[in-house]
């Protein structure tokens, strides 16, 4: 009995506890956290990690991977740690109230609070900061050097500065005393306050974090680490007063500490580059030119150890360079791997600029032209980019040969053998992009390039699927692509073709694929070493197959299909060409079914638990991400999360798991929900499901408003976390359970031209399916959708008087007037999108008009009895806005209750916070009304005219 009465009050106290829960509101968007970017140590014993605010001051975590240690810097961020393992260095913003007044200011660019560079010894508590930062750098193979490139700034102070806030007096001598041994000046190296092109006031600091060890090269433009971070080059400028005689590039040795000048005497200095080993460097250069001149002549230059200044390498009378074409300022310089090979860009000569007009008598007309390969909003979109664009070239210094690689007929260049293979491919569609319009995508022909003689070899004529530089064996052997039609890879190993994948019998492809288009594969995962095979994915397992085709691809993870679970494989390695099967190779799984998410190993070719025990990691509620990996050990953090548990991070190594943030805690005062699959049986009979989120306090006895929302597929984010925050225009679905509102977001499988009908079957049908429980309130149901989700949410209320309220953001009203617009973001027709994608019409605009009135909302809107507003931004740049526009004049010409909302140059999602506030605010105001009886607020019962835009938003209730 006693046990009895003791758990009857246990249950009382938990249900009291709920019940004191508060509802979220929107002042707490600004201060939920989220976890940043992640880095651990080489030897996995420390984790530095952002612990991020959305609007507010970060922080940075220097924490032990036992917890013995733990140390948080406010506004840290961008971090590093250091090849030994000793130190971290990193960037600090400015206090975020300092930006926002700069802001308020209007302060140049130039004048805003810049960041500090910082360096903290792992496990110490001082900070060492340097004011001013523009950007640091280290090596690639991380060791002890750093640099940082500041700002010079008057009577700045480099301090070890104390988190205590009552340092002793041996403290503040000690970090006096350590920045005083370790700050060396190099004679000649003095400030000077004066401005220049070259780093004009720039001061270049480079740190040995394991000694203290500091230099500054002072007025430097551009500066470069090689891999393993034995030398350092740098582009300074000595006098200011004559910086074309002055201006040089410096070859600094960090072991000797030896300075050699590479080149002296020149207008401008770009795109520096070291080879791995630092034997070898390269830039360009413009020498000659006037200051003013309106054409300039770039050479490339090179340096070898031993030489005893840079050479001039390619200029525009180089052999193989083509004629009319010089060496690009744009284009990226890099060594190959063995630095036997420097690869540049190149570009065609532009004509100098036409100063013969003054603006005034200008025309500024854009030429359509039907024959053009781009339309002009696609070329206007990219005119920067293509004026800026640059070829691919190679010299050989073993055949001192320079080979053109790509040109504007072959503008795509994948590399083999990081720039050493001796075949590149290369791909084009040039001559079939008109046709992009309406298919989406063009035929691209394939060809194999012979470095060492030039010799382009076709591999694939008109090829209608995918390629890929990472699908590319690693050492340009073989060639590897899928055909969209024949559904199947295929590999050219330079005499011959083959299908080798034939011998596998199930899909490689989308099998849920529900557009008018070929379905997608589903990609490959990588080549294992030395080219002896290739993984390949389908939905659930992963193949490995012989590109010769001798051997029979064989299933590596045979169970996937059998148990709906999906491999696929998580790169730890940024270096990683290829994937070793002695490895213990990282896969993440996902159960189809109910969502559930691990980790999985595949060593020598199969599944094992060597590493991640089954009972940690196999099919958890939950949703990993952000893995990282120790370097030189088994150690990884990772992000795990559930609608219910921010992303925290956690570690996990010699078999153990432990938690290393606590983010949010202030979420348990709060009344939250869960989130659970639902299912049910659509209209038509098919199988349906989706995500039901309910109030954390939920009560069967009661009844609670409800609202869908929508976008495609939603259900394989059941153990996604959703944040509290103001909304780009979709539903914030934890905001509005927390207040008492029940969410189901269904999944939706589409019939090919009949959009709208697939919508209905599975939306309405949920909802139909929810009012048979007694705690839904079946009279006020609502729905939400953004974009794909919006057009639905017009469509839906044309087909049913269900819904008592709706809201839709980016809509299509028309698709008839749509068919033929611009994505003005980038500048492409809108065709294709109806004809082989989303709106998954499946025929032009001539073929079926029948079909695409069918699911253009304007053309039903008489049938329409629920209250709607829309978002339809002037700076949409996906969605013209003036469909939006269509759909509201059409519903108010019918007397039909519309409200839209125009934030004024925004996107097509929302990207101003100050937005996003506001039309969270608004959002939920309206579903209160009419789904809750809350007092509507003027906006929507009076509006506000446009004499009062800026002064009065209509909020008030």
């Amino acid at each position: 009995m006693k046990k009895l009465i003791l758990t009857t009050l246990t249950g009382l106290v938990c249900l009291v506890a709920i019940a004191q829960k508060k509802p979220l509101d929107h002042t707490v968007y600004d201060r939920w956290q989220s976890i940043g970017k992640t880095v651990l140590s080489n030897n996995g014993k420390w984790a530095v990690y952002n612990i991020n605010v959305q609007e507010g001051d970060d922080e940075l975590v220097i924490q032990a991977a036992d917890q013995s240690y733990k140390k948080m810097i406010a506004r840290g961020y961008d971090a590093r740690i250091t090849g030994d393992n000793r130190t971290v260095v990193f960037k600090i913003k400015p206090l975020y109230s300092e930006i926002r007044q700069a802001k308020i200011k209007k302060k140049k660019p130039a004048d805003m609070p810049r960041d500090s560079f910082a360096v903290v010894t792992l496990g110490e508590d001082r900070v060492l900061k340097f004011p001013g930062l523009i950007s640091y750098k280290g090596p690639r193979d991380q060791n002890e050097w750093v640099a940082g490139l500041l700002k010079n700034e008057p009577k700045e102070k480099n301090l070890y500065q104390s988190d205590k806030s009552k340092d002793s007096l041996r403290q503040v001598i000690d970090s006096l005393q350590y920045v005083i041994n370790n700050l060396k000046p190099v004679k000649g190296d003095a400030d000077k306050d004066s401005v220049t092109d070259f780093g004009k006031n720039n001061r270049l600091l480079l740190i040995n974090t394991a000694t203290g060890e500091q230099r500054y090269f002072t007025n430097v433009s551009d500066y470069v680490f090689n891999k393993i971070g034995s030398q350092l080059l740098i582009c300074q400028t000595l006098d200011l007063k004559d910086t074309a005689r002055s201006a040089r590039v410096i070859l600094y040795h960090l072991a000797t500490k030896r300075t050699d000048t590479l080149l002296r005497g020149g207008n401008d200095f770009k795109n520096l580059a070291l080879s791995d080993d630092g034997t070898r460097a390269a830039f360009v250069a413009e020498r000659n030119a006037r200051p003013k001149a309106l054409q300039k002549f770039y050479k490339l230059w090179y340096y070898r150890q031993g030489m005893d200044s840079a050479m001039v390498l390619v200029d525009t009378l180089t052999q193989n360079l083509p004629q009319g074409s010089t060496v690009s300022e744009y284009g990226k310089v890099s060594f190959s791997k063995s630095g036997n090979r420097l690869l540049f860009g190149t570009a065609p000569i532009r004509p100098p600029k036409d100063t013969s007009l003054v603006d005034i008598d200008k025309v500024n007309v854009d030429i359509w032209n039907y024959r053009d390969d781009y339309l002009q909003p696609y070329q206007l979109e990219n005119q920067k980019k293509d004026q800026e664009r640059s070829y691919l070239a190679v010299y050989d210094f073993d055949q001192s040969r320079m080979t053109q690689v790509s040109g504007k007929a072959l503008p795509y260049i994948y590399e083999a053998l990081e720039g050493d293979g001796n075949y590149f491919v290369a791909v084009t569609d040039t001559g079939r992009r008109v046709a992009s319009q309406w298919t989406g995508r063009t035929p691209k022909d394939v060809y194999r390039i012979s470095i060492n003689d030039g010799r382009f070899v076709p591999v694939v004529k008109d090829l209608d699927g995918q390629i890929a530089g990472s699908w590319i064996a690693p050492s340009g052997k073989y060639v590897l692509w899928y055909d969209n039609r024949k559904q199947h890879y295929f590999v050219f190993d330079g005499t011959a073709t083959r299908n080798i994948t034939a011998a596998i019998k199930t899909p490689l492809y989308d099998e849920e694929n529900d557009v008018p288009d070929d379905p997608s594969p589903y990609g490959v995962m990588g080549w294992t070493e030395g080219d002896r095979s290739v993984l390949i994915y389908d939905r659930y397992d992963i193949w490995m197959v012989d590109p010769m085709g001798k051997q029979a691809p064989v299933n590596l993870t045979k169970n996937g299909r059998q148990q709906k679970q999906t491999y696929r494989y998580i790169s730890t390695d940024p270096e990683e060409r290829y994937i070793r099967p002695a490895n213990k190779n990282l896969l993440s799984t996902l159960n189809n079914g109910n969502k559930k998410a691990g980790f999985a190993i595949l060593e020598n070719n199969r599944l094992t638990t060597s590493l991640f025990p089954l009972q940690l990691f196999g099919e958890q509620a939950c949703y990993y991400d952000s893995v990282v990996k120790a370097k030189d050990a088994p150690v990884y953090t990772y992000t795990r999360e559930s609608y219910t548990q921010s992303p925290d991070l956690y570690v996990f190594g010699n078999g153990k798991e432990a938690k290393l943030s606590a983010i949010n805690p202030q979420q348990g005062q709060y009344n939250w929900g869960t989130a659970a699959l639902y299912h049910w049986t659509t209209f038509s009979g098919k199988p349906a499901t989706g995500i039901l989120y309910r109030p954390e306090d939920f009560d069967s006895t009661k009844k609670y408003p409800v609202l869908l929302y929508f976008y495609e597929k939603l259900s394989d984010n059941l153990y996604r976390y959703i944040p509290p925050a103001p909304t780009p225009s979709r539903l914030n679905i934890s905001f509005f359970v927390s207040r008492g509102y029940v969410v189901l977001a269904p999944d939706i499988s589409y019939t090919i031209g009949h959009p709208a009908k697939s919508a209905y079957d599975y939306i309405v049908s949920g909802a139909k399916d929810l009012t048979r429980h007694a705690w839904v309130d079946a009279a006020h149901m609502g729905i939400q959708g953004q974009s794909w989700g919006g057009i639905q949410v017009a469509q839906l209320i044309t087909m049913t008087p269900m819904f008592a309220a709706a809201w839709a953001g980016a809509p299509v009203a028309n698709m008839t007037s749509a068919y033929g617009g611009i994505r003005w973001k980038g500048g492409v027709n809108r065709q294709f999108q109806y004809e082989k994608t989303q709106s998954r019409i499946g025929a032009t605009l001539w073929k079926k008009p029948e079909l695409y009135i069918e699911n253009s909302p304007l053309f039903h809107l008489p049938k329409v009895t629920t209250p709607l507003v829309i978002m339809a931004n002037d700076n949409d740049g996906a969605v013209p806005w003036y469909q939006g526009i269509e759909l509201f004049t059409g519903m108010r010409r019918l007397g039909k209750p519309v409200w839209m909302l125009n934030y004024n140059g925004e996107e097509h999602n929302l990207v101003q916070r100050k937005n996003r506030k506001d039309i969270s605010i608004r959002e939920q105001q309206f579903f209160d009304w009419l789904l809750k009886g809350a007092k509507p607020p003027r906006w929507i019962t009076e509006g506000v005219p446009a004499v009062n835009k800026g002064i009065d938003w209509g909020l008030e209730q």
